[in-house]
């Protein structure tokens, strides 16, 4: 019989074995886990956030710990952008290395939707491709009024474009409302990044290439703001270019087709050098292209003008390439 004294005694005994015993299954379960949050499976690598990435990881297949890494699954297929940037940069390439002045070039193939630029927010002035944004402005006015040119008007549009005269350009400039006129043609034809030229200076305007690739399309387009008569009036004109004019991006045509062109060229600065630009529509390999190549800084006129006609021919080649499928 044991005595009232040591009944304490083992009661304590047991308290602490119970004690012992419940720290130890503590012990052991955060051990297992602190395992199990951080092992993973041999050939189920984890994939949270890669060093320096932002994206968040993903998360793990239903059942699976909170805190597991979860194998990455198969890469979904996407789909592939056409590589019409890196063709053209590609196709650039000769004609960069020996590139005098700067450069830019846009082309786009309507039936496609695919476009590529280089350097296309950078400004240049116009020169005499203004002209054709001058006229596309007048016709979109008389739209609004619901007239048609008048025959003096079409006599002047004509030496405008086929003979790129500067007198005529400068009347139809005064017609239009001169800068606050063409701007707001530009507006309405989606030329965001052009800026008239300011006393009158129609050739100081400056542009982009992918604004006049905006124009191109306003010429050529059925969506566009100008109407189908309007549409082939203009580029009518752009088909009949005198013959010493029809350089440029016409260098790009498929031989025995008609190309419309408008080209601009100036000496530009106190150094005389010059500004050579042109713009057009071609036919290539049965492809209709949309093509702007501008630059600045040329050492002559003769030089510029063999820079924009091998980037231009560049430019078609790099867009026709069956690497850009149509949508």
């Amino acid at each position: 019989m044991r005595t009232p004294a040591r009944r304490p005694a083992a009661v304590a005994t047991r308290t602490a074995a119970i004690l012992l015993t419940c720290c130890l299954a503590v012990a052991l379960s955060a051990a297992g886990f602190k395992l199990m949050s951080r092992a993973v499976p041999p050939g189920r690598a984890g994939h949270g956030r890669r060093p320096g990435s932002t994206a968040p990881a993903r998360s793990g297949p239903s059942g699976a710990h909170p805190l597991a890494h979860s194998p990455a699954p198969p890469p979904s297929p996407q789909p592939r952008a056409c590589p019409a940037h890196a063709a053209l940069l590609a196709a650039l390439a000769p004609v960069l290395r020996h590139r005098t002045g700067m450069l830019a070039v846009g082309v786009a193939d309507p039936s496609t939707g695919v476009t590529a630029t280089y350097h296309s927010r950078q400004a240049f002035h116009t020169a005499s491709i203004v002209k054709a944004g001058i006229l596309a402005t007048l016709l979109l006015q008389l739209q609004h009024q619901h007239a048609g040119l008048s025959l003096g008007e079409q006599d002047l549009a004509t030496a405008m474009i086929e003979d790129s005269d500067n007198g005529a350009a400068s009347a139809l400039w005064n017609v239009i409302g001169a800068a606050a006129g063409l701007a707001a043609g530009d507006q309405a034809l989606r030329l965001r990044h052009t800026v008239p030229g300011q006393d009158g200076w129609w050739g100081l305007t400056s542009t982009t290439v992918t604004d006049q690739l905006h124009l191109l399309s306003a010429l050529t387009s059925p969506r566009s703001p100008l109407g189908a008569a309007s549409r082939r009036y203009e580029l009518g004109l752009m088909r009949n270019v005198e013959a010493g004019q029809n350089w440029g991006v016409t260098a790009a045509a498929s031989r025995g087709t008609q190309p419309a062109v408008k080209n601009g060229w100036m000496p530009d600065g106190a150094e005389g050098l010059w500004d050579i630009n042109s713009i057009g529509v071609v036919s290539h390999h049965g492809q209709r292209l949309l093509v702007a190549v501008l630059s600045s800084g040329q050492p002559s006129q003769q030089a510029g003008i063999d820079q924009v006609q091998a980037a231009a021919k560049a430019a078609a080649s790099a867009i026709t390439r069956p690497a850009c499928p149509h949508h």
